[in-house]
């Protein structure tokens, strides 16, 4: 816990520095909010890995610790310090082109939490993370009086149209806001954190694999994911085929063309469960576990070893969900198949009749039947039935047709194909094996 409180104790120091700048910009605004944020970057700090961030990166993301839409692109531990980018362009510009993943942390939406919480997965991958803040504001604290931030999987879309109340008293314009503004669209349903994930989402230059979110943050990722399915529903069936979603937290419906979606939830986490769809099973749960990530605290989620369990094909399914993981294949197809040939190839041989010489048998002799008894193989034997047993070679031959490509494969029947996480994912909707509703 001492890493823990050293990271929120010296996020809030240097906050108090900032603060006097901050207020003679927006005076009313941030004086209202300045409480607020700091109770929820406190929250924060319970729920999430903050200790994973360094001393300079919690100094650094201090001043934008409750900036809703800002994004940052985490390395993982030992890979650097954390960048922070107050537009997509910018993302672009600092090496956005070369991160397939993206986190989106929930809870008090803070910016510590979402770059811990990407940190997480970024030590999972080995791979630098784009993290999306959720941010605090006036509308957000409406919603929390009419218990929106307790119910978010219920309420979430009251959030988004409070965010009128923060564009009319004047915010800082991070991630999408400038599409926002081009946007002709009155009645709008999202809130600036999602039009973040979905612009970043729709960009072509952009090649997302992995999407993970976390507690209200999984409702960030399916606003996001719905609002695309509107505009672009090419892209969206083009990310359905290409990206893996891990909700952790919280099970929230994603657009039907998802279906590599997991759904993590610990085993005493009513938060989530009060939270989640309950026609959703869950596809993982973690025993004695609850909504917190934070490692110090027990019963937390260990997001970085569940994660790579689950890219590893390694994560054990929960009992009641219908879809299994399959472990990863232990040694190359083509030399499985070779062994399994050899083993039947041996099997006939040893088990094939021994040559009889042709002799008269008396009127009175036993009852032997004229033609040889066929021998039954110990080994699995060919699928068609026939009189004599197959040579060697037909075996061999066999073997060769029906297996798969070099380097592939097949999963065993009823379980879910194997992903890489950087690799498109070869199947189409008709392999869904869950509903998502």
């Amino acid at each position: 816990m001492f890493e823990t409180a050293f990271a929120l104790g010296l996020t809030q120091f240097a906050r108090s520095l900032s603060f006097p700048e901050r207020v003679r910009h927006r005076t009313m605004r941030n004086a209202a909010l300045e409480p607020w944020r700091l109770r929820n970057t406190g929250i924060d700090a319970l729920y999430y890995d903050v200790k994973a961030l360094t001393a300079d990166e919690a100094f650094y993301i201090s001043d934008s610790i409750a900036s809703e839409g800002l994004i940052m692109i985490v390395p993982p531990t030992g890979g650097g310090m954390l960048t922070l980018c107050d537009s997509v362009d910018e993302f672009r510009l600092c090496g956005g082109r070369n991160v397939r993943a993206m986190a989106v942390a929930g809870i008090g939406g803070s910016a510590i939490g979402a770059a811990a919480f990407a940190r997480n997965v970024a030590d999972a991958i080995g791979a630098p993370v784009a993290a999306v803040v959720s941010g605090y504001g006036l509308g957000d604290i409406v919603n929390e009086a009419i218990g929106g931030a307790f119910l978010f999987g219920w309420l979430g879309h009251i959030r988004s149209n409070l965010e009128v109340i923060d564009d009319v008293v004047g915010r800082p314009k991070l991630g999408a806001y400038g599409k926002r503004d081009e946007d002709a669209d009155t009645d709008r349903r999202t809130g600036l954190d999602s039009d973040t994930v979905a612009t970043l989402l729709d960009d072509a230059t952009l090649n997302f694999t992995l999407i993970a979110g976390h507690s209200r943050g999984n409702r960030v990722i399916a606003d996001a994911l719905e609002a695309l399915e509107v505009r672009d529903p090419g892209r969206v069936e083009t990310l359905a085929r290409t990206a893996r979603i891990v909700t952790f937290g919280g099970r929230i419906k994603m657009p039907d063309a998802f279906t590599e979606v997991i759904d993590v939830v610990g085993e005493l986490d009513w938060f989530g469960e009060m939270n989640s769809r309950p026609k959703i099973a869950a596809d993982i749960k973690v025993p004695f576990c609850g909504h917190s990530t934070n490692t110090d605290l027990p019963g937390a989620l260990q997001v970085t070893k569940i994660l790579g369990e689950i890219l590893n094909d390694k994560a054990p399914a929960a009992e009641n969900a219908s879809a299994q993981v399959v472990e990863a294949p232990l040694a190359p197809a083509a030399t499985k198949v070779a062994a399994e040939a050899a083993e039947i190839v041996e099997a006939v041989e040893d088990a094939a009749p021994p040559v009889i010489e042709e002799q008269p048998v008396p009127p009175m002799a036993s009852p032997e039947p004229e033609t040889p008894v066929a021998v039954e193989a110990t080994a699995p034997a060919p699928s068609s039935q026939v009189d004599e047993p197959p040579s060697a070679a037909d075996v061999t031959q066999s073997a060769k047709a029906s297996a798969p490509p070099e380097g592939k494969t097949p999963p065993p029947a009823g379980r879910k194909p194997v992903t890489p996480i950087m690799a498109p994912l070869p199947r189409g909707r008709g392999k869904r094996t869950r509903p998502k509703t």
